[in-house]
């Protein structure tokens, strides 16, 4: 009975994370626009879209701001001819205040720095870069079998095909709330609940569900996808 509640429990949570990555990987959206990922406040897009707060409320009518949903799109910057809404968002210089970088806009806030090290995943030619809206990781091509390491340390919590789009996955858990994801696979040489270590060899590149050899890594931070490229070393 233990042993079919735990198996029952670990499926639940496997089948959460999967869902999460399917949220965050859907259709594209628009120019100008933001599709609401798990964790975000209307606060959190304004601030990762250069607006204002009131901004994202007025121009998507929203009558509660605490309400907004995972898969909602926003209206993320000024409707056409809207100029004086975009004048009212620039922030106003003050002699006394320190400057700060502004955040990227081209995708989601990064995560707090150095709290992952990461190694290169596999060795290959990046030939798609993260984007945050379009693109969620980055592609590495190489010939079919190519060893795929643990860029971290951590713990396998799904290992299969079950996500349309991925081929054959694996999603591994580090801490800090920290997950690292690997598609399209050839093969997989870890299972779920396996500890693995940084460097470790966990799969082989392949082209499961994809029209190129290659593989797709993720890195995301509490459910939210960031760009790998500024944890990973030069190379």
């Amino acid at each position: 009975m233990a042993q079919r509640f735990r198996r029952g429990f670990r499926q639940l949570a496997c089948a959460a994370l999967v869902a999460l990555l399917a949220a965050c990987g859907s259709a594209p959206v628009g120019p100008g626009f933001y599709r609401v990922e798990r964790g975000d406040t209307v606060s959190k897009i304004a601030r990762g879209n250069r607006q204002s707060v009131s901004n994202i409320v007025r121009w998507n009518n929203l009558s509660n701001p605490d309400a907004i949903e995972v898969g909602q799109v926003l209206r993320v910057a000024p409707p056409a001819g809207s100029a004086a809404g975009a004048e009212r968002t620039a922030p106003r210089a003050t002699a006394a205040a320190p400057r700060e970088s502004a955040p990227d806009s081209s995708g989601p806030a990064p995560a707090p720095v150095s709290s992952i090290s990461l190694i290169w995943p596999t060795a290959g030619q990046v030939v798609r870069n993260f984007d945050g809206r379009n693109s969620k990781g980055i592609d590495i091509v190489n010939a079919p079998g190519t060893p795929i390491v643990a860029a971290a340390p951590g713990t396998v919590v799904y290992a299969g095909n079950g996500l349309r789009g991925y081929g054959n996955l694996l999603i591994i858990k580090h801490g800090g709330d920290y997950l690292t994801a690997y598609a399209h696979n050839q093969a997989l040489f870890v299972k779920e609940g396996e500890s693995v270590a940084q460097g470790q060899k966990i799969a082989a590149m392949g082209d499961s569900d994809n029209d190129r050899v290659m593989l797709h890594f993720e890195l995301r931070y509490q459910g939210r996808s960031i760009d790998p490229a500024r944890d990973l070393p030069p190379r």
